[in-house]
């Protein structure tokens, strides 16, 4: 599906108009880094820390806050999840030890994730990983696809 995408934005010509607009142009690009640098993410995160994308975002938004704890819809609008979608991944988080859920004592309603001593640890030593990926990946020229480096 990613190499798709990588490959999708070089087409040049709509079937509808026989042409493709500079915004639709730009639209596409943006999508196809989306997906290669998430990728990239996904791999260098896996491969080195046992943390998926999503995970390490949390990780580093509640690592931000001077608490190290957030309520759950706060934290998922920081992040760009959907209430279930970032539920799944405080779940994992939660399981492994890097994340604990308290109800929240101002509004019984509300749930709120706290970051653990080993969950920030983790976020420490996957930092420079994310950090290099960026790095690596934001500026240089678009990759195709999604495949594992050899």
């Amino acid at each position: 599906m990613h190499a798709m995408v990588g490959d999708m934005t070089a087409t040049k010509v709509s079937a509808e108009t026989g042409e493709i607009s500079a915004d639709v142009r730009a639209w596409r690009e943006l999508l196809a880094r989306h997906a290669d640098i998430t990728c990239a993410l996904d791999r260098a995160l896996q491969a080195g820390h046992s943390l998926g994308m999503s995970e390490y975002e949390v990780l580093e938004r509640l690592a931000e806050l001077p608490t190290h704890s957030a309520k759950i819809a706060v934290v998922a609008k920081s992040v760009h999840l959907s209430q279930s979608a970032l539920s799944r991944v405080i779940a994992r988080l939660e399981s492994d030890g890097l994340v604990t859920r308290d109800v929240c004592t101002q509004d019984r309603r509300a749930v709120i994730v706290c970051l653990t001593d080993e969950g920030l640890r983790r976020q420490h030593e996957a930092r420079p990983t994310q950090r290099e990926v960026l790095a690596e990946r934001l500026h240089a020229p678009l990759l195709k696809g999604c495949e594992p480096a050899d």
